[in-house]
């Protein structure tokens, strides 16, 4: 005999047991339960509440390309009425502005300080993976899966998940090819994966958490960089003129600090190849605007097959970007500096749980960090230690506030391709410090929310400087 243990009881199985009609049923019960995904509580076997979790994330989308956020141009329908529904955290952050990074902070709810991946190429140690959302969640027994752009180092931990269909390394291309030679936008082949993954695991009892990588709204690389958008939305916002950006014109660019003016500083280039002149911003900002209608759109149908599988009343939403983007902004194009069009991203969290009375509009400062506590917090799963961000469960539901300012770092290339930039990012005041060239930036953005006026010279302004460094010194210790 030997013992067989299930569901806490223990049953002493004889060869003359096997035989009998008692023993196929149980086997047939005891199968039928583990195939359903039961927990156990004490002496009874209750159904798995936790929810399913699908996190969207977009890449360069700034705060304000949402039509909920304010944009009276850009069409965003479905994620208008996600946002709605749910909760729109109107003051998103990242505390560092740039892919990889960023990403790994997601994965990780940790500063670049801390996870230590400042570049393309570093891959999370085995310690580190362990400790990211997905894994603790495959843990505690989630499904898991990830479709789109992975974008952290150069081995990917495919092997890892229940479902992969991700380009591995750096940025994937706009056009794809399928299965049967035709050319697909990567767009419409995430959603296809979306699609896949729910028929595969959107049927089963045992929770699931998807994530989801868009390459859209980033540009292709190239020089000069271009947008591709599916041929359906070519005529979008065809007869619309995108306003000018309060802080695009000469007089932003003259305002930004001398080493900018290099020529082979790389946002002041791609701003030659993209919004150098009127005509090009006109096509290349309603580009940008089609590559994330084209996103609404599938979350448009990963909605309508959450309902067909009858598990939309359990699946949460998150959806994000990955880190802000200029537009022209101060005469630059892309991210990396902490100006606000940089480093504020649009951030939804629909809980088909909460309740209708509870506001949804959320006005405290939020990080990219907090995503992973965030999830695990949903999950029912333990947050490490490790995490540096917080659970904003906490902050919608009970209003529990958050943070005044955080640190910002990044560290990746240098002078005169991105130069340096650290700083605190406070709901008022503003202070950069370009490390390589001890050039500091103080702004008040109550007065001044385009950032024109760099008031770190000014005397008047000589102890809120002070203050500033300090607190600089402070967070960048903390965020070790």
């Amino acid at each position: 005999m030997h013992p067989f243990t299930q569901f806490g009881m223990v049953f002493s199985v004889a060869s003359w047991y096997k035989g009998s009609l008692f023993f196929t049923l149980f086997i047939l019960l005891a199968n039928a339960l583990v195939c359903a995904s039961v927990k156990v509580s004490g002496d009874s076997i209750v159904p798995d509440a936790r929810p399913h979790i699908i996190f969207l994330l977009t890449d360069d989308q700034r705060a304000d390309a949402l039509g909920v956020m304010g944009n009276p141009v850009i069409q965003t329908p479905h994620l208008n009425a996600m946002a709605k529904d749910g909760y729109l955290f109107r003051n998103a952050y990242v505390t560092t502005s740039i892919c990889s990074v960023s990403r790994a902070s997601l994965l990780s709810g940790q500063y670049m300080s801390r996870h230590k991946i400042s570049d393309f190429s570093t891959n999370f140690t085995e310690e580190a993976l362990a400790n990211t959302y997905p894994m603790r969640l495959q843990k505690a027994g989630y499904h898991i899966g990830f479709i789109g752009k992975y974008g952290v180092g150069n081995r990917p931990p495919s092997d890892r998940f229940d479902f992969w269909s991700c380009w591995d390394r750096g940025q994937p291309p706009y056009w794809l090819k399928d299965g049967a030679g035709k050319d697909v936008h990567h767009t419409d082949s995430v959603e296809r994966d979306v699609m896949r993954f729910l028929d595969e695991y959107g049927t089963q009892a045992t929770p699931f958490c998807l994530s989801v990588s868009f390459k859209a709204p980033h540009e292709l690389d190239g020089d000069p960089p271009v947008y591709q958008v599916q041929e359906r939305f070519e005529s979008l916002y065809e007869d619309i003129s995108i306003p000018a950006q309060p802080n695009g014109g000469e007089e932003a660019w003259k305002r930004t600090p001398p080493f900018f003016h290099n020529p082979k500083n790389i946002a002041r280039k791609r701003w030659e190849g993209l919004f150098g002149s009127e005509e090009q911003y006109q096509a290349n900002v309603k580009n940008y605007y089609r590559l994330i209608t084209g996103v609404d759109e599938v979350v448009g149908k990963l909605r309508e097959k959450l309902t067909r599988l009858g598990i939309d009343d359990r699946t949460v939403i998150i959806f994000m970007g990955d880190n802000g983007f200029c537009l022209g902004n101060h005469g630059l194009e892309g991210k990396w500096f902490g100006y606000e069009e940089s480093v504020r991203v649009p951030l939804i969290i629909y809980d088909p749980r909460k309740p209708i009375a509870t506001p949804g509009d959320i006005q405290e400062m939020v990080l990219n960090i907090d995503i992973a506590p965030t999830i695990l917090g949903y999950a029912q799963v333990p947050i490490p230690p490790s995490m540096q961000g917080m659970d904003l469960r906490q902050v919608a539901l009970h209003k529990q506030p958050t943070r005044p300012d955080f640190y910002y770092e990044h560290t990746f290339m240098g002078s005169p391709g991105i130069p340096k930039v650290e700083g605190v990012i406070g709901s008022r005041y503003k202070y950069m410090i370009y490390t390589e060239h001890a050039y500091e930036e103080l702004f008040d953005l109550d007065q001044d929310p385009y950032e024109l006026n760099n008031i770190a010279a000014d005397e008047v302004h000589v102890q809120r400087l002070k203050q500033m460094r300090e607190r600089y010194a402070l967070l960048k210790q903390a965020a070790q």
